[in-house]
């Protein structure tokens, strides 16, 4: 039943529509209005409303929008008077419609299915939940047909078909009332090259245009989609501009000129976001024009990318940076169709077996992309990544070898093999080591240093969180489709002229790259490792979202989101609260102890109390948010109570019942790759003899610090720069103009929509007689 009918509830409680609908009746009912409604409760010594009280209410149609009814209510509220005596005074009123503005409906549609877009061979759940004063009874339709056993609130499609796409709506029945929920579209995309599920408000390009040659009078027929809930929106531009009634998936135009040719491309939005497809070249005109016009296409067998974003260190300065960087990467490298895993935080042994099974993905035709943003140094040539439980002072011992990693990535025989440092490449005086490793001539690797030898990298001091100087003009141009050495080129421009680093900061690039490979080249699947692919693949995917079903008729929606590959978002949310239960609460709690969750910081009522600044935006409002991270120390899968605490009218707060669930959802994101067990796993990288190799740690060296030594001087730090326009500009650049998207209608047929449904009733109507 609504929480707007409990006969004890206060009615400063009523919800927001029935109180604006009982308001619009009152204010225009004359006898049986606001002004007699306030004469009978005066009447009744509980509640004191008096001559003068009504006299101010009446003063309220003085004011734009305002409502005698709305004031007389709110001062009953202030009174104590609840939604039964409101009951029984409009029952002495004789105002049946105002009456039936508190009755309960018959049947109320709580939960709407929501449109998808997804990539065949996975499962979609489209979810309908419904209340009455009868059990509620459920039936699909997929258009006009029935869908075989779906007569359960969820449907669910598992590994679904091209054929399953369509329009799909939920009829619920309850005793003699019906209700149709609203319609929700199921877009499958048939990608050639595996894809992750989105998560709910984050868009990913699942299938990319093609570059076309054609002569005049073809036809062209370019085609884009996007995985994602809500379904995207689509504009087609050519040369920068939108092409006219071009809002589906697929643009088609019969009989093309030299008036057509161009570049083209397609915007993309939903949920809040926005993303673009690959822009690609269309030429028009003759056969002999066709065969000299564009220069073959490169391609990648794979595209894999592992971001290393280092910031809360147990021995060193603390950093800011490295999150948002990271961050913004993958959110660009995923438009790109990179499988990215994305980490933050780790040890030198997680450093280790991360980097051992990106280098398992390096095959030939793969495009790799290593990126890594925290403390660094550099001695004799060789660099040196620091991971978070390095000691201080820290040496070789302790670190990773940049060159080591480069090494084995060069006996690759990979399309593209890109290794971005953000981090500083001063000297350390502790480290007196020298590691000979000899680096041969090899093609096809790009190799960026954010910052120069012997010099800082630096991060934007503020009170916000920006990006480092180096990603700041990296992401602006990653989208670029140029060679990568022509984009890092003109990053290198880009850092030159911020007036905050001139002189301080310059972008470094070393490259043996021979061909123009660019990070945006189409991806034609080969010969790569498709097993460790598909599982790198899935260290981004989340758990389904769940409805916990409770002994006491509640009901609660347990959603997941990503930060990054090592750090899952869970919100509780109550959609059923029996009418019995005067308040309930569910709450999350028994997290393993690996994960070390810090008690004070979960099911907190904004995204930002539990640390999660960067998803903010796109999480579901009014729920309870935990944030976990470090999920690469999980061994065992994931295992946790949701509890439900309630209480009965007649109960105090302190007298509540609790019920709870145990929940397990397997071994979401990157524990997927047990990336703890790797040191136990047989790999070419484990029996390594090269010293700093990412399976092999060297023998510990004597950490001590030096008697007297100034600990603010033992190690090489990322700097701060307190640079208050950086901030101003983070805004702007994430500042855009979305396309109007409406997850309640069906983007692919809108204009067909009036019709479809008109179609169904009727078809139902034929059923009935």
């Amino acid at each position: 039943m609504s929480e707007s009918l409990e006969p004890c509830g206060r009615l400063s409680s009523l919800k927001e529509q029935v109180e604006k609908k009982l308001c619009e009746v009152l204010d225009r009912a004359g006898t049986k209005g606001w002004r007699r409604l306030g004469e009978i409760v005066g009447s009744d010594r509980r509640f004191k409303v008096s001559p003068d009280d009504l006299e101010m209410c009446s003063l309220k149609v003085l004011h734009p929008d305002g409502s005698p009814s709305r004031t007389l209510l709110r001062l009953m509220g202030e009174r104590g008077c609840t939604r039964g005596h409101l009951m029984d005074y409009l029952q002495t009123l004789g105002n049946a419609e105002a009456l039936q503005c508190l009755k309960a409906p018959a049947l109320q549609v709580l939960i709407q299915p929501q449109s998808v877009a997804l990539v065949c061979g996975h499962n979609v759940r489209l979810s309908c939940h419904a209340v009455g004063q009868l059990p509620v009874q459920y039936q699909w339709f997929k258009s006009r047909e029935e869908v075989p056993n779906g007569s359960t609130p969820d449907l669910v499609i598992a590994q679904v078909d091209v054929k399953d796409a369509g329009f799909y709506v939920c009829r619920v029945n309850c005793g003699d009332s019906f209700e149709f929920s609203q319609w929700a579209q199921v877009d499958v995309l048939d990608a050639s090259t595996p894809c992750g599920q989105s998560s709910e408000g984050r868009l990913k390009v699942a299938v990319q245009p093609q570059s076309q040659r054609l002569h005049a009078g073809q036809t062209l027929r370019l085609e884009c989609g996007a995985v994602g809930r809500p379904i995207p929106c689509y504009r087609w531009h050519r040369n920068g501009a939108p092409v006219a009634n071009a809002t589906r998936r697929k643009l088609t135009i019969p009989h093309v000129t030299q008036d057509h040719q161009g570049r083209y491309c397609c915007e993309i939005s939903g949920g809040g976001e926005r993303t673009w497809s690959n822009e690609v070249e269309i030429v028009i005109g003759s056969t002999d024009f066709l065969l000299n016009s564009i220069p073959e296409q490169l391609y990648a067998t794979d595209k894999v990318a592992l971001l290393i974003g280092n910031l809360t260190y147990q021995n060193h300065l603390q950093l800011k940076a490295p999150m948002v960087d990271v961050y913004d990467l993958t959110n660009v490298l995923r438009q790109l169709n990179f499988k990215v895993v994305s980490l933050l935080d780790l040890t030198e042994s997680e450093m280790r077996n991360a980097v051992d099974e990106f280098l398992l993905l390096l095959h030939r035709g793969v495009y790799g992309l290593l990126y890594y943003a925290g403390h660094g140094y550099e001695n004799y040539g060789n660099s040196f990544m620091v991971p978070v439980d390095a000691p201080n002072p820290y040496r070789s011992a302790n670190c990773l070898c940049v060159q080591s990693i480069l090494k084995l990535m060069q006996e690759k025989e990979t399309g593209l093999n890109v290794f971005l440092l953000d981090m500083c490449r001063k000297r350390n005086i502790h480290d007196e080591s020298t590691p000979s490793i000899v680096l041969r001539v090899t093609a096809n690797i790009v190799f960026g240093y954010a910052t120069c030898q012997d010099a800082e990298a630096f991060e934007l001091s503020s009170s916000g969180f920006t990006n480092g100087v180096f990603v700041k003009f990296l992401k602006k141009r990653l989208l670029d489709d140029e060679k990568i050495t022509v984009v890092l080129d003109r990053v290198a421009e880009d850092m030159g002229q911020f007036d905050a680093t001139k002189g301080k900061q310059a972008l470094e690039i070393r490259s043996s790259l021979s061909e123009r490979r660019a990070l945006n080249d189409p991806v034609q699947p080969g010969t790569a490792d498709q097993v460790h692919s598909r599982q790198w693949a899935k260290a981004h995917e989340l758990p389904e979202t769940m409805i916990l079903d409770f002994e006491c008729g509640a009901q609660i929606k347990l959603g997941f989101a990503a930060e990054f590959s090592n750090v899952l978002v869970i919100y509780t949310h109550i959609i059923k609260k029996p009418a019995e239960l005067s308040s309930c609460q569910g709450h999350v709690t028994d997290f393993p102890q690996e994960l070390d969750v810090d008690p004070k910081e979960m099911n907190r009522d904004t995204p930002e109390e539990t640390g999660i600044y960067l998803l903010s935006s796109s999480l579901p409002q009014h729920c309870l948010y935990t944030r976990l991270s470090s999920l690469q120390k999980l061994r065992e899968e994931l295992v946790f109570t949701v509890c439900l605490r309630g209480t009965y009218a007649a109960m105090d707060d302190d007298d509540a019942v609790c019920w709870t669930k145990k929940v397990n959802i397997g071994k979401p994101l990157i524990a997927r790759l047990d990336l703890h067990e790797a040191m136990r796993r047989i790999s070419c990288l484990q029996t390594c003899t090269m010293p700093h190799s990412p399976g092999q740690s060297p023998a510990p060296q004597n950490c001590l610090h030096p008697p007297g030594q100034d600990q603010s001087l033992l190690s090489p730090q990322r700097h701060h720069l307190n640079v208050g326009a950086a901030a101003a500009d983070g805004d702007v650049e994430h500042g855009h103009n979305e396309v109007a998207c409406s997850s309640s209608i069906p983007i692919e047929a809108s204009d067909d929509m009036d019709e479809l449904q008109t179609a169904f009733i009727n078809s139902l109507q034929l059923q009935q007689q």
